[in-house]
């Protein structure tokens, strides 16, 4: 039998501690989120449907980036045993400098639409935490500001060539200038994909007004409000070129340009010039022969084609044949620190988060973006903890094995 007494009280408030109210909504906001898709509920519960959709969605029946994020999901961890992991170092060398973590921020266009806030908040959050930003030449932030915000830390351009050449050079000279070190030349875009979600939604660049659009802003109107308190929406790099946001657009896709607009690119640019979009073993063969820096294995998020090839199964046979000559990073459906180790496993040196990073900013601006990087960053230490390796030089392909669910046909 079980002796029972009276419960002591002194000793009951030892076993019972309340927890200090947080009367700060975005802090407590931010600090319930554990995961990015704890970031992403919140994302969508406070932007307006049109602006999460355009951010969450991809092309046609977004099959390219459900597969991508079933790829990370579908791995099995080795770890080791016995190993001193009292200290584990994340940092990394990529396209000739340091970055803290072995992840950065992808390109993304349309920023401020998200949240206010916008690349000031990326570039912000990315130069404290000693990371990489890249910004988009669809950017809604300028090269100049973008600088002025992370002035320290590294600035990355993504770069559209459009079909009026003469803008996409002015704004590799006005990078460069910037004293951005690296050039991402994205090669996956020769017409735009076709995103239903925001044709259904009637998505466009300011956003256009209707019954359904102010119906789903009244449970949201701190969006509004910043939206109408805050500058105009609109391409910052490309504000002084001329032309509607719709024109600018359909500019920005050019099918023709070619290995002659590289050479190009190549001779202007006085940094590291990667390229972005690569998706197959023949192309990263070619570039590498060509002497690029980098190459970014990605189906642009599923924003393109869809039923692309998945980047993170492309990455070991690319490793296995440029990998010696030319640094390799991976993007396309990464949602937890556990696929970036994967990733470096695999032998990728470096990753850029996008749609993470969105859902940082729609939470909470700046410090949402924090939170972002906050949550990748432990579960990454944890994660090279729990596969007890001491550095991201650790990690081989014997730590990860990638499970298979589409297997091709013979």
């Amino acid at each position: 039998m079980v002796k029972r007494q009276f419960p002591n009280p002194v000793e009951l408030f030892e076993l019972m501690k309340f927890k200090k109210p947080d009367f700060n909504g975005k802090r407590r906001r931010l600090q319930s989120a554990l995961t990015i898709h704890d970031l992403r509920t919140i994302a969508k519960r406070r932007t307006p449907t049109a602006a999460f959709d355009y951010t969450d969605g991809s092309a046609e029946g977004e099959l390219s980036l459900a597969r991508a994020r079933q790829a990370f999901d579908d791995i099995e961890f080795h770890p080791s045993i016995l190993r001193d992991v009292s200290n584990v170092d994340t940092s990394t060398t990529i396209f000739g400098g340091p970055s803290a973590m072995p992840f950065g921020i992808a390109p993304t266009g349309f920023t401020r639409l998200m949240q206010t806030e916008g690349e000031i908040a990326g570039a912000g959050a990315a130069g404290a935490a000693g990371i990489p930003f890249t910004l988009s030449t669809l950017g809604t932030t300028s090269i100049e500001d973008v600088k002025a915000a992370n002035p320290n830390g590294r600035n990355w351009f993504q770069l559209y060539v459009m079909r009026q050449r003469e803008i996409s050079y002015g704004l590799v000279e006005r990078a460069a200038a910037a004293g951005f070190d690296t050039l991402m030349f994205t090669v996956d875009t020769p017409v735009a994909g076709a995103r239903l979600r925001d044709k259904r939604n009637g998505f466009s660049i300011p956003p256009q007004l209707s019954l359904g659009t102010i119906a789903n802003a009244i449970p949201r109107p701190w969006w509004w409000w910043d939206f109408i308190t805050t500058p105009k929406l609109e391409f910052a790099s490309l504000s002084s070129t001329g032309g509607t946001v719709g024109e600018l657009l359909d500019s920005a896709m050019d099918p023709s340009i070619n290995f002659d607009d590289l050479k190009t690119i190549r001779e202007m640019w006085p940094g590291k010039l990667v390229i972005k979009g690569v998706q197959n073993v023949e192309d990263s063969t070619r570039l590498a022969d060509l002497g690029v820096d980098g190459i970014i294995l990605s189906n642009h998020g599923g924003r393109q084609l869809d039923r692309a090839p998945i980047p993170f199964h492309l990455l070991p046979e690319v490793v296995r044949e440029v990998g010696k000559d030319t640094e390799i990073a991976v993007d396309t459906g990464i949602m937890d620190g556990a696929h970036i180790v994967a990733s470096i496993a695999m032998g990728a040196k470096f990753t850029l988060i996008g749609r993470a990073y969105l859902y940082g900013l729609m939470a909470g601006g700046r410090a949402g973006v924090d939170r972002t990087i906050q949550i990748l960053s432990d579960q990454v230490v944890r994660t090279m903890k729990l596969l007890e390796v001491q550095s991201l030089d650790e990690l081989t392909p014997k730590h990860v094995t990638q499970l298979q669910r589409l297997i091709p046909r013979s």
